[in-house]
């Protein structure tokens, strides 16, 4: 299966009978983010986190405030 990065437009091939095709055939409204962009939003968020600033919003928070 040709699958396509949200972030940086490369085309990745991955294997049809793998648990994320599955998951992009099943329900379109998941996306595929390629490995090198993934782990990219991981290294700067965990930067983010360690100046202070950061505010990580959980759903379950969502609803005590309201």
């Amino acid at each position: 299966m040709r699958v396509k990065c949200v972030l940086c437009d490369k085309i990745n091939v991955i294997d049809d009978e793998s648990q994320i095709a599955k998951r992009l055939r099943n329900r379109p409204i998941h996306t595929y983010m390629c490995e090198e962009c993934s782990s990219r939003i991981g290294t700067k968020t965990e930067e983010r986190k360690e100046t202070g600033k950061f505010r990580l919003y959980k759903h379950s928070d969502y609803g005590e405030k309201f």
